[in-house]
């Protein structure tokens, strides 16, 4: 009876080494393909993130043709519709680019009349915030009369609710038109 049980016992034994042994393995290869999957996933944000540094530097040589602000040129110009560089109003979903384009006519005559008003030279785009680098790099180096500086506002029309959202967003347009190299003058800062 003795020697029964021990073989009982050593055949359950026999019987749970190597089920044990297999759920280990499992276990084991578990762990390799989450790591392996964590590895992967690391390689590819360090990708992404060099691809988009490089996207930023093309972006910012592209820039460096405009040159750096002169900020005498632009201190005493208080009102929105004086300024003659880019002006950036933020709402809580969009970015309102508004871009008065240079005279193309060299001479002075008749400039800012009838036949050339200024106004007829504005534009304003409605932008996502995405496409806030490629809007500005699409602009002639003339919309740029005082150098490389933007001016930014939240939106003058925009839902008192929404100010805490529109605020992020003014943060985060800022961080993007530093990382171009642009010099950004927020307004009412004065």
């Amino acid at each position: 009876m003795i020697e029964r049980a021990r073989t009982r016992t050593f055949a359950a034994l026999a019987l749970f080494l190597p089920v044990a042994l297999f759920a280990c393995h499992k276990e084991e290869q578990a762990v390799v393909g989450v790591a392996q999957t964590a590895v992967t996933a690391e390689q590819k944000a360090a990708a992404a993130a060099q691809a988009a540094s490089a996207e930023r530097d093309r972006q910012r040589a592209q820039l460096d043709s405009i040159p750096l602000p002169t900020k005498s040129m632009y201190v005493d110009v208080h009102d929105v519709g004086a300024w003659a560089n880019p002006f950036l109003s933020v709402d809580s979903e969009t970015l309102n680019l508004r871009v008065t384009l240079a005279d193309p006519i060299a001479s002075t005559a008749g400039q800012g009349g009838m036949l050339r008003p200024a106004g007829a030279r504005r534009q304003e785009l409605q932008l996502h915030p995405a496409d806030l680098a490629s809007a500005l790099l699409a602009l002639p180096a003339t919309a740029w009369r005082y150098g490389r500086v933007i001016a930014i506002a939240e939106s003058p029309l925009a839902n008192p609710k929404d100010r805490p959202k529109i605020r992020r967003n003014v943060e985060a347009a800022i961080k993007q038109l530093n990382d171009l190299g642009i010099v950004v003058e927020e307004w009412p800062a004065r």
